[in-house]
């Protein structure tokens, strides 16, 4: 081989390396990845699929995002401008619509984010920054719709809706715990393990007689006892201290017995003065304790129902949620605000029926062999003479006043 040939062999072979060195380094400039499903922006189905679904069947919208067309209007002119944020992956600002709609078929189905990402064509990662955003929001838009009652004739509203519609007296609420499940939180050692063996966190509620939360508390770790977490919530402490502004004792209706306005519950609380519980143990069908346990727990089945009612609307409920403590609290707080948001419109008919004629419960049967719910567990406990002659005094009225029904069903 002559030198002239070897010298373009060389050239040539310098010309290659130089080129490809080149084309590594341009390759390194580009930062960001992104596959062609989500670099076509203008495939992006999200507010089309939505237009569609109004415009066609209404049904289907509220299937798809748990509320009406008129309602996500409202609920995004409450929320629009504090959703709207430029995004990293995209450059551009996403609409605080399609912000909205991604956050809501979340908590409507639960599907995973890869299932989100192929609906809506954005990546697990924007949706994953989207959600806790937007939950986030709804909860600061929504704040009014889960209200304590803080005046007397607040209360005395509840307690009168409670005994016409679910004949029971002076009752001004309904509590109840709940465990959520959750994934194995990172690093969290047995902070979250409860006593069922799966790691959750605890959602206290307290119901009205017409399926509304009038208070929460959500995130507690689920190692914490029932007692613990139900006497550490502001609930337990305002009303110890006597500042709820409750009601004084008045006599039962049709009677001159006198007694205090109560809240009712299950056998995982203390009875206390206002808090009645089931009388423990099996009795005999025409005793007061039966007749008791019977008026108590068609009260006490609101709060399951209305836990029934948001499992089934929400259905993130249904399985583990596959999110950190503090996210799944978001996620949480933001499916009762909207609960109440969805109950308090006038087009909002879903599950329930009021009437007081006693029904076999439809919300609230089942929901815990398919959701995320679990119970308190039920632990017995001391309580002061005082407090069983006031349960006694309820008793009594239970036993004389009764229902028409009762005895098909006690």
């Amino acid at each position: 081989m002559d030198s002239t040939r070897k010298k373009k062999i060389i050239v040539a072979s310098a010309a290659f390396l130089f080129l490809k060195l080149n084309e590594k380094k341009r390759r390194r400039r580009r930062r960001w990845w992104m596959t062609s499903i989500f670099r076509d922006r203008e495939n992006r189905n999200a507010s089309e699929l939505l237009l569609t679904l109004t415009q066609e069947d209404s049904g289907h919208f509220t299937n798809f995002s748990r509320m009406t067309a008129t309602d996500f209007e409202e609920l995004l002119q409450l929320i629009g401008p504090k959703i709207v944020k430029k995004d990293t992956y995209y450059r551009e600002a996403i609409p605080a619509k399609e912000r909205l709609s991604v956050t809501l078929r979340f908590l409507a189905t639960g599907d995973s984010y890869a299932s989100l990402s192929y609906l809506f064509k954005f990546s697990k990662q924007v949706i994953a920054t989207i959600i806790p955003e937007v939950c986030a929001a709804i909860i600061d838009a929504l704040r009014h719709e889960i209200k304590t009652p803080t005046s007397r004739e607040e209360w005395l509203k509840i307690s009168e809706d409670y005994y016409n519609l679910w004949n029971f007296p002076h009752c001004l609420g309904a509590i109840d715990g709940k465990h959520i499940a959750l994934q194995a939180p990172i690093n969290s050692g047995s902070d979250y393990l409860n006593y069922k063996s799966h790691f959750s966190i605890v959602l206290m509620a307290v119901v009205d007689a017409n399926y509304k939360f009038i208070y929460a508390d959500v995130g507690c770790q689920g190692r914490i006892s029932d007692g613990g977490v139900f006497k550490n919530t502001s609930f337990y402490l305002d009303m110890e201290s006597n500042s709820l502004n409750l009601p004084e004792e008045a006599p039962l209706p049709t009677t001159n017995s006198v007694a205090p306005y109560v809240f009712v519950a299950d056998d995982a609380f203390p009875l206390m003065k206002n808090i009645m519980k089931p009388y423990t143990g099996s009795w005999e069908k025409g005793t007061k304790e039966r007749a008791f346990n019977y008026r108590l727990s068609r009260a006490r089945r609101i709060v399951e129902n209305a836990f029934g009612i948001l499992s089934s609307v929400f259905r993130v409920f249904r399985k583990p949620m596959l999110l950190n403590p503090d996210k799944a609290t978001l996620v949480v707080l933001a499916c009762l605000y909207l609960h109440n948001f969805l109950r308090n419109r006038k087009n909002y008919n879903n599950f329930t029926e009021k009437s007081g004629v006693e029904k076999k419960s439809t919300q609230g049967n089942d929901y815990q062999e398919r959701s995320a719910f679990s119970s308190f567990r039920c632990i017995p406990r001391k309580t002061a003479e005082n407090v069983k002659k006031i349960r006694d005094t309820f008793a009594e009225f239970c036993k004389t006043e009764r229902v028409s029904w009762q005895d098909d069903y006690e």
